[in-house]
């Protein structure tokens, strides 16, 4: 199905209710859309050792966190490199890496690197919207990031998101759902007892080797990361209603809520 318009997405759900499953089934039936993950740019930009990779494989290396800035700029540099962001920066309206995180910034491998120094001291953003491109080929959905309602207000600043989707789903459905899940490590394979069964209970469908249940699959662990949701996603959705992208779509099962996603999906994109 074809799109009229760019379509820049975020879906926001509690744990377990169904985010990777709603994304896939998005991207498999609007082919213009891409998924754009700041899991996938970190693990690519330390792969081919660039710039940013260097600073961000230092960080973590040196047991910190990976500031926003940083993701910021991953993601900035991505919407740029596919030309969905003009590269011109109006000059006295830019932040940069230097003066943005210059309070946790430490030294890495490379820092007396001109082309490392000036990369990372390069503008990253500006205010205003107008910058992204409306093609539909243009279109993507944001994954890992934000999840934080400062997070948000720093994107604005690169993109304009015109789609937050709320998926909901009852606590109890989703302690089921998740009490009843099964993964083969080596691969990521999922299995559920309740509506994906393996052929052999406990054993891959693929390689006969054994499931195993994930540590943090245990009510009491995922009690604690439904808490932690529900505290800093309350703001990140207020955000996005007072900006008025934010829409929720509320099911008992992911295969209740895929069509009222697509329905709405191509009232805002296609129609």
């Amino acid at each position: 199905m074809r799109l009229r318009k760019a379509a820049r997405v975020i879906l926001v759900g509690a744990p377990g209710v169904g985010k990777g499953t709603q994304s896939e089934r998005l991207l498999n039936r609007f082919p213009q859309l891409s998924s754009i993950s700041s899991g996938d740019l970190l693990r690519h930009n330390v792969k081919h050792r660039t710039p940013l990779g260097i600073k961000v494989e230092s960080t973590m290396k040196s047991g910190g966190l990976v500031s926003d800035d940083l993701i910021l700029r991953l993601i900035n540099n991505e919407l740029n490199q596919r030309g969905w962001l003009q590269s011109a920066y109006p000059a006295g309206n830019v932040m940069t890496l230097a003066c943005a995180a210059a309070a946790e910034t430490q030294a890495f491998p490379g820092q007396e690197d001109p082309d490392v120094a000036a990369f990372l001291s390069s503008p990253v953003h500006t205010r205003g919207y107008g910058r992204a491109s409306e093609d539909p080929s243009a279109s993507f959905l944001l994954d890992g990031f934000p999840r934080t309602a400062t997070q948000a207000t720093q994107l604005d600043e690169i993109i304009p998101i015109n789609l937050v989707v709320s998926l909901k789903t009852p606590f109890e459905v989703i302690m089921e759902r998740i009490s009843g899940r099964w993964v083969h490590e080596p691969s990521g394979r999922v299995y559920n007892t309740t509506f994906n069964k393996p052929k052999v209970p406990g054993i891959d469908d693929v390689t006969g080797e054994p499931l195993v249940r994930r540590a943090d699959d245990s009510e009491e662990i995922y009690r604690a990361r439904w808490k932690k949701f529900q505290e800093t996603s309350e703001p990140l959705l207020e955000h996005y209603d007072k900006q008025g992208v934010l829409w929720e779509v509320a099911g008992m099962s992911s295969d209740e809520i895929t069509p009222k996603l697509f329905q709405e999906f191509e009232r805002r994109f296609v129609h």
